[in-house]
């Protein structure tokens, strides 16, 4: 009988702990499973497009031009074997990209289908003093893509993952490569 109702009081006592949650600010770093997590992209993100910025390739083709370079950002797929949200680190890339001054960003082609639709609608449904027109966007002279790939050496309860993202820039017209630029992150976890 003691047994039991001490079983039952403490599994009563277990339900009845509360959740503590706590406001961080968002560019402190926490890392709590050792994965792929919004430090990474972030530092990844910053790093990449400074290096790319201030690197002799970009700067000679971007001087060569009478405007700032365009630049649309294409996929960077995630080969690792961990779920990394891809759409959210293309849009850290955007924003620095956005911010630089730089270069000119233009949406993606997921957004770029959306503004043609309106405009679209526009030409049949708006007034036509504000009717938007056709055939006016900006043409992005540059792509920017690439992969994220880890490997990954386990023993005894110890991990160490090492993270290489890859980019490329790539004129739109010609297909010549601008810029090649790699990042690696490596993680040791120990259980």
């Amino acid at each position: 009988m003691n047994k039991t109702a001490i079983t039952l009081i403490l599994a009563i006592a277990a339900g009845c702990q509360t959740r503590q949650v706590t406001r961080v600010d968002p560019a402190t770093q926490i890392d709590l499973s050792g994965r792929w997590n919004d430090s990474d992209s972030r530092k990844v993100a910053d790093q990449m497009i400074y290096d790319l910025f201030e690197s002799d390739s970009f700067k000679g083709y971007a001087k060569a031009r009478a405007a700032k370079p365009v630049i649309v950002v294409g996929t960077i797929r995630n080969k690792t074997s961990e779920h990394i949200d891809a759409d959210n680190f293309v849009k850290k890339f955007e924003v620095v990209i956005h911010n630089s001054g730089v270069a000119d960003l233009v949406e993606s082609s997921e957004f770029r289908d959306q503004l043609r639709v309106e405009r679209l609608e526009q030409q049949e449904f708006a007034d036509p003093a504000t009717v938007k027109k056709m055939g006016k966007e900006a043409g992005a002279d540059l792509m920017l893509f690439g992969e994220i790939s880890s490997e990954v050496d386990t023993y005894n309860n110890k991990r160490v993952v090492n993270y290489l993202t890859t980019l490329f820039l790539t004129d739109v017209e010609t297909n010549k490569r601008i810029w090649y630029g790699q990042n690696e992150i490596k993680k040791y976890v120990k259980n």
